[in-house]
């Protein structure tokens, strides 16, 4: 019976039977089984040393307060009660209290440990597939890419889910204790679910796309899971307004921890948490109160996993079977840039922002406000375009297969050279990137047209103009880069993009450059909205002119590299010219 089980999962997903057959040896299973347990151990002894401890007999002289306690607050607004001792002559312990903080703390580490350890066990077990040559074997197989991906993700961390499946009995147990409700923690398991997706799958795409990396490249993805699950964590801790409205909210929406921080605090209880931010209900997206209550704003979360799973799982379908296709297609793109606008312009509606005040601001309400939030969009439209740069160009293979064979592709003759250059998958990027940038353009003009203050919209439109201009122009020296014979072109490609964008701002640094008093250099840099409030209107067409001058010389070169790549042999050799060597 248990034979023809085995054979069943083997037939269902052979990749997943493959790496569970490997890794459930019995001396790792023993392993994984005292990690659980000792790591249980260790967590009831930790928070056994925070209960109060009764002195003994005749050195009781002034009350004792704690927070574990069950007297009343020592003041109005604190966070200690006084001891009080009880029958037996120890001190009378709030064990909901405790078991409150014992379930918060687990599903703190707990979470972290899932995401950084499984993280870092994915790209590495990618890594040495690549090593071993077996990776080209898996994309060879009839099996498909979600099957095998799949049986990855079930597979390679199947010790890590040991052990966390060991924990949630003690988990499960402080929580119900603790008054939690058993929906609330089923809820909070989805949402550690789908966040384990996402990060796993973010994880093989990483190990996918930058597999030159060598042994470095597990511990630099789980490196940046971690310090970035980490600050998110200390945010909470350190800063009771952890939301701020501005659109930097969102990332705070990858960490399941707030979810958990939300549950425990949603009880009622004397005892606050002070590992909470309190304004958290404050959390809206497009006027709705995401934050209200604890299901909103599980809810919310999953649908940003996955949302972003979804695209992460497009780009490990086309690049698993094929390396050397781009992340994305280019109508693939328009979607993911409107979607990740939408979501983005969504928390930036601060309450500023969603009024028009025809008499000006009111009181307690400051235009900086509004730049706050234009500043947060503005840096993740540079993240955002960085990203599509590296999603879309493609390799000099392919541009010399396209400026070669481009006149014997249908589509290329119904709709001309830039019909191919918005759609076509193998043409160069610079185009799918500038229209991926005025789609995003376009969906914030409308907010800034609704700015309260006329004087404020036209700085405003400068930065937006600014930030587009200077990153199609990074596109432009990216894709120039990608066509050199050198085969580290994407090293040079980074290189210099990373050059253009942190040589300006070391550059002002250095000189100690103010943008307040010469704004010059800050408008070519990629924080120009920091300058546009200073600036002059000629000083900001004059950088536009500049900008869009370099952009013009670029695509001037990048279209004769392209023309030289796509002669052919022969015609080469008639023009007294060697033949452009296939790199």
């Amino acid at each position: 019976m248990a034979l023809n089980l085995v054979n069943h999962l083997g037939e269902l997903n052979p990749q997943w039977f493959r790496e569970i057959k490997g890794r459930l040896k019995p001396r790792n299973i023993l392993i994984a089984v005292a990690v659980s347990l000792v790591g249980q151990l260790l967590m009831l002894i930790a928070a056994s040393t925070q209960l109060p401890v009764t002195p003994p007999p005749g050195e009781y002289t002034s009350p004792i307060s704690h927070q574990y306690c069950t007297g009343g607050k020592t003041y109005p607004g604190g966070m200690n009660f006084l001891c009080i001792r009880g029958a037996g002559g120890s001190f009378d312990i709030n064990w909901q209290s405790w078991c409150q903080d014992v379930f918060f703390w687990m599903g703190i580490f707990g979470s972290i440990v899932l995401l950084v350890v499984g993280t870092y066990m994915l790209i590495s077990d990618l890594s040495k597939e690549e090593h071993r040559g077996t990776l080209n074997f898996l994309r060879l197989t009839p099996q498909s890419s979600t099957s095998i991906l799949t049986g990855k993700v079930l597979g390679v961390p199947i010790l890590l889910y040991l052990v966390a499946v060991l924990a949630l009995p003690l988990h499960v147990i402080t929580g119900l204790t603790g008054r939690i409700p058993l929906s609330w923690i089923l809820g909070y398991y989805v949402v550690l679910g789908a966040s384990c997706l996402f990060f796993y799958s973010l994880a093989l795409l990483f190990g996918l796309v930058c597999n030159g990396l060598g042994g470095f490249q597990a511990w630099l993805g789980s490196g940046v899971v971690l310090i970035s699950l980490w600050s998110s964590v200390s945010l909470m801790m350190f800063g009771n307004n952890s939301v701020n409205h501005y659109p930097i909210d969102w990332l705070l929406l990858f960490n399941p921890s707030l979810l958990l921080s939300s549950l425990v605090n949603s009880i009622s209880l004397d005892t606050p948490n002070p590992f909470y931010p309190n304004n958290l209900r404050e959390l809206s997206w497009f006027g709705l109160p995401v934050g209200a209550s604890n299901w909103g704003l599980a809810g919310f979360m999953v649908l940003n996993y996955g949302l972003w799973t979804y695209w992460v799982g497009q780009s490990l379908k086309r690049c698993f079977h094929n390396p050397n296709a781009t992340l994305l297609g280019k109508q693939q793109s328009y979607w993911l840039t409107a979607g990740f606008e939408a979501v983005l312009l969504g928390f930036a509606l601060n309450p500023p922002s969603r009024t028009i005040y025809p008499e000006g601001l009111p009181d307690g309400i400051s235009s900086p406000d509004l730049f706050h939030s234009l500043a947060c969009l503005l840096i993740f439209n540079l993240v955002l375009g960085l990203f599509l740069i590296v999603a879309l160009c493609p390799q000099r293979q392919a541009l010399q297969d396209w400026a070669r064979y481009r006149h014997q592709n249908r589509s290329s003759r119904k709709g001309g050279v830039m019909a191919d250059l918005i759609w076509g998958e193998k043409s160069p990027a610079l185009v799918a990137v500038g229209l991926n940038l005025a789609i995003a353009s376009a969906m914030l003009l409308p907010w800034i047209a609704l700015w309260p203050r006329a004087e404020d919209k036209i700085p405003a439109l400068w930065a937006l103009v600014l930030n587009m201009s200077l990153i199609v122009t990074y596109a432009a020296v990216a894709q120039l880069m990608l066509l050199m014979k050198t085969p580290k072109r994407a090293a040079w490609a980074a290189t210099t993009v990373g050059g253009l964008i942190v040589l300006p701002l070391i550059v002002c640094g250095v000189l100690s450059i103010s943008p307040s008093e010469n704004v010059s250099l800050w408008l070519f840099s990629p924080l120009s909205w920091i300058a546009v409030e200073n600036t002059t209107v000629t000083s900001a067409f004059l950088a536009i002119i500049g900008q869009s001058l370099m952009l013009g010389l670029l695509s001037i070169q990048l279209t004769r590299q392209l023309h030289k790549v796509g002669e052919s042999s022969t015609k080469a050799l008639l023009s007294g010219r060697p033949p452009v060597a296939i790199q």
